[in-house]
């Protein structure tokens, strides 16, 4: 009697299959890291222009109750803490920010100045943006339109 052998298959998966499906994976993030990037840096921009916005309400309370907003020396500073060089301290009501200043989306401080050089009679706020260089054209500023 002849037994004939049959060759049973394990279960798994052979080299070339779990290979195929890394380099899928591989793909499939690569396109999801390029697709997510824009939108970051979108996200990113829209966040800087609304923490420029929020600046607009603390400034002018400081501005009502000292009847000017600090000058470019004092800064975003000046609505935390009262300004040693104030003519008259009393005046003073603030803090006018809950919290510090906060730092723009690409971890660097916003810029002041008062007088500004683009608003009649308001200060300009702005960050030098994603490049991070003053002058360019992804600086995001409270000057400028939508």
């Amino acid at each position: 009697m002849c037994k004939s052998r049959k060759r049973t298959r394990r279960g798994g998966l052979t080299l070339i299959e779990v290979l195929l499906v890394l380099m899928i994976l591989v793909i499939l993030a690569s396109l999801a890291v390029v697709a997510i990037g824009p939108m970051q840096r979108g996200a990113y921009i829209r966040a800087a222009k609304a923490q420029i916005d929020i600046f607009k309400t603390p400034l002018q309370a400081y501005r009502l109750d000292l009847a000017a907003y600090p000058n470019t020396s004092q800064g975003l500073e000046a609505l935390r803490a009262s300004p040693a060089d104030l003519a008259n301290p009393t005046k003073w009501q603030g803090p006018y920010l809950d919290r510090e200043v906060p730092l723009d989306p690409w971890g660097n401080p916003y810029r002041y100045e008062y007088p500004g050089k683009y608003l009649i009679d308001e200060p300009d706020i702005w960050s030098y943006g994603p490049d991070g260089i003053d002058g360019t054209e992804d600086d995001i500023g409270n000057w400028m339109q939508e």
